[in-house]
């Protein structure tokens, strides 16, 4: 029997709030706004007092094999003052980008219904042995905390 669809919808929201949490934990200052129509999940307040805007995208490990960090049909444009947090449930991982970078790293849709949509896939896949790793041009995104947010410039 699979996922109801209230699980399923609700897992984005579920991983954001873990995110968050972990945030939190680590004694980052964290705002929420009450909306999200403008991709911000999170506002942080930065030790030097300026502020940054986060959005968090995560796959479930539910996923189908070879897709557990492939984020897909992304509208972004570049901003100053914003990160991406990306989390695969499946390989309990985190990556960290800033608004440039992942412009640079992602690919963006050309064609199709999601033209001009941005689309990353930070997981390679090994069918022999059914595993999933990520590729090594995204290893220096992989973080175990938040410190990134807090101490780099987002700003190219």
């Amino acid at each position: 029997m699979g996922k109801s669809f209230r699980s399923s919808a609700s897992f984005g929201k579920r991983i954001e709030h873990y995110v968050i949490s972990l945030m939190l934990k680590e004694g980052l200052d964290v705002y929420l706004p009450m909306v999200d129509d403008d991709g911000i999940d999170a506002v942080i307040k930065r030790p030097d007092g300026s502020f940054v805007e986060v959005q968090v995208k995560a796959r479930s490990k539910d996923v189908v094999f070879g897709d557990a960090a492939l984020f897909a049909a992304i509208p972004h444009e570049y901003r100053n003052n914003y990160w991406f947090v990306f989390y695969s449930e499946r390989m309990e991982m985190i990556w960290i980008l800033n608004s440039h970078e992942f412009i640079n790293e992602s690919n963006q849709n050309k064609t199709g219904k999601n033209i001009g949509k941005r689309s990353i896939w930070f997981n390679g896949r090994k069918t022999k042995t059914q595993t999933e790793h990520c590729k090594p041009q995204f290893l220096k995104y992989v973080e175990k905390d938040f410190s990134r947010i807090l101490k780099e410039s987002p700003i190219k």
